[in-house]
């Protein structure tokens, strides 16, 4: 039997410490860790978790030193060992289609939270059906999404409708601008992603055999069309955001008897607006030719990522137009890099959520919103991401 979480040895542990975006996120969470915090970075190469321990020491000489754990994704052992020896399990380790779905299992079976950065909603869909249960069971709280996919969008659309009227149809549409390098990592996983067409289908159609129907609500998700709007085109965005947005909605009444959710990229320039979704439409069509996609994700390692001044560079603003029992509202939330800068503050923030703050009682596979909602958006907020109103809430006229 798996140890009681309040007896295991760490409250956190971050698999894939060594990489990219794990370094960036063991280093936020050192930057954040409380003195009493048990922590450990974990990986399959003990000389480089050794040197990324003394890397963080050096810099965080008044945080708790983490430990460090070795653990490979492979290895269904190392992985049921590692899930048993802490309360959270953080893991950066992508693509997750591809190396995610053993920590997951993990993680359900001994009753460990679990976060990841994943954006593949095949890998959500179908660590839903498989793990989804055992993880209620167990008390698990298996978390995806936790970075700029999808925090900012799931927490700001949970802002917005608090905004707004109680028991009222309420509609909100997320407007997005942003700045900012991709990584190696992120590359791979979007054409990984795009690559798999007929088994992101399946997936969904899978999970909605076995998720539970809507009791006397409404949730939808538009397909969306660009329009103008803020002044700016308005592209929709295929990410998973959106989906994101409408299982919080279907788990809290909050949202109101029916919720509408959009999901929009803001440009300014029409032909930039085209050119993007003309550039996403031929990263897809060039994904499904196998030799094209091996050539692609040759010219990008996935452990690669940008400059510490292309991150400095880096900038997001996401804002949400909300309307509903008669009054309208216009919220922002807003911060720095979104990919690596502000990715890894929101993945080491709902770490530390998850282990120390007083939530409410969830289990399975659940959203930020729904599983922290208003305790991660203070830590979030401590960290420079900005919740804010920017107009309203005003009577419709």
């Amino acid at each position: 039997m798996a140890a009681a979480p309040s007896d295991r040895p760490y409250d956190v542990v971050v698999l894939g410490a060594t990489g990219f975006t794990g370094a960036l996120t063991a280093a936020a969470l050192a930057a954040r860790a409380p003195a009493d915090l048990r922590w450990a970075i974990a990986g399959r190469n003990a000389g480089k978790l050794a040197a990324c321990r003394t890397e963080l020491v050096g810099a965080h000489p008044t945080a708790p030193a983490p430990g460090t754990v070795a653990a490979e994704v492979t290895d269904g052992a190392s992985l049921r060992a590692l899930a048993e020896s802490t309360r959270v399990l953080v893991t950066t380790v992508g693509p997750y289609v591809e190396h995610g779905a053993g920590v997951v299992a993990a993680c359900a079976a001994a009753g460990t939270d679990y976060l990841d950065l994943t954006g593949e909603p095949e890998f959500v869909d179908r660590m839903y059906v498989e793990h989804h249960a055992e993880a209620v069971r167990t008390g698990a709280r298996l978390v995806h999404a936790c970075g700029f996919d999808s925090i900012p969008h799931d927490l700001g659309a949970q802002f917005t409708v608090e905004q707004l009227p109680e028991g009222a149809a309420l509609k909100v549409r997320g407007y997005v601008r942003a700045q900012g390098r991709f990584s190696g990592g992120t590359f791979h996983s979007a054409v990984t992603a795009f690559s798999r067409p007929r088994q992101n289908l399946a997936a969904a159609r899978a999970r909605r055999a076995v998720e539970p129907r809507e009791n006397g609500r409404r949730v939808h998700v538009e397909n969306g069309t660009p329009h103008r709007a803020l002044g700016a085109w308005a592209v929709p965005m295929p990410t998973i955001d959106p989906q994101v947005v409408g299982r919080s909605a279907r788990a809290l009444e909050r949202y109101g008897p029916e919720f509408t959710y959009g999901h929009y990229a803001a440009v300014k320039h029409l032909p930039i607006a085209l050119g993007g979704v003309a550039g996403v439409t031929a990263l897809f069509g060039a994904a499904q030719v196998p030799a094209v996609r091996r050539a692609l994700l040759s010219r990008i390692g996935s452990g690669d990522g940008p400059t510490a001044a292309q991150i400095a560079a880096g900038w997001f603003s996401v804002r949400f137009a909300g309307e509903g029992g008669g009054r309208r509202v216009l919220c922002e939330v807003a911060g720095g890099d979104p990919g690596y800068g502000e990715t890894s503050k929101m993945l080491a923030d709902a770490a530390l959520c998850l282990a120390l703050d007083d939530l409410p009682a969830t289990a399975g596979q659940v959203t930020t919103a729904q599983a922290m909602g208003p305790a991660l958006r203070t830590r979030l907020e401590r960290s420079g991401i900005a919740f804010r109103v920017l107009e309203g809430p005003a009577a419709v006229t």
